[in-house]
């Protein structure tokens, strides 16, 4: 399941709506991604996600989808927010939950991974000395690779 979404989300509501009577789950793995302070030696004040809607959900179920080939997962689901954000609210969430923990761990890093290069987000960082697009950073592409390499696993 994904959505993208304006509004904050609340973790404990969205863990127990995906999970919420499902016995066969024995690990859940969850990842929230947050807005931080400072990108490098700059200070951050605002963060504002951008995004197209249609084709981000789209990018989004995809990778979705690929997770759910490669791992036997009972659940997952992505949230991702857009729009104007300050340090310390949360940008994303990633649950992953599989009836062993291996898969979900595995499961939940590689949509993570995933949604660094192949989800269509921009961000506009805004500190004391202006605003900059943030850039496809280099170590973001090389941790999306490394899932090239690897095969679908299981327990």
């Amino acid at each position: 399941m994904i959505r993208v979404q304006k509004e904050p989300f609340d973790i404990a509501r969205e863990l127990d709506a995906l999970t919420g009577g499902r016995h066969g789950i024995g690990g859940i793995v969850t990842f929230i991604g947050t807005v931080r302070d400072v990108a490098g030696t700059q200070r951050i004040e605002a963060m504002t996600l951008e995004h197209y809607p249609g084709m981000t959900e789209r990018a989004l179920a995809a990778v979705d989808r690929e997770a759910r080939r490669r791992w036997p997962l009972e659940a997952s689901l992505i949230v991702h927010r857009y729009g104007e954000l300050a340090p310390g609210d949360q940008i994303v969430l990633v649950i992953a939950a599989s009836a062993h923990r291996h898969a979900a761990f595995e499961a939940c890093a590689f949509v993570v991974d995933w949604l660094k290069t192949k989800a269509p987000f921009w961000k506009l960082e805004a500190g004391p000395d202006g605003e900059a697009w943030v850039e496809a950073k280099a170590c973001d592409d090389a941790a999306a690779q490394r899932w090239a390499r690897t095969s679908k696993t299981g327990g």
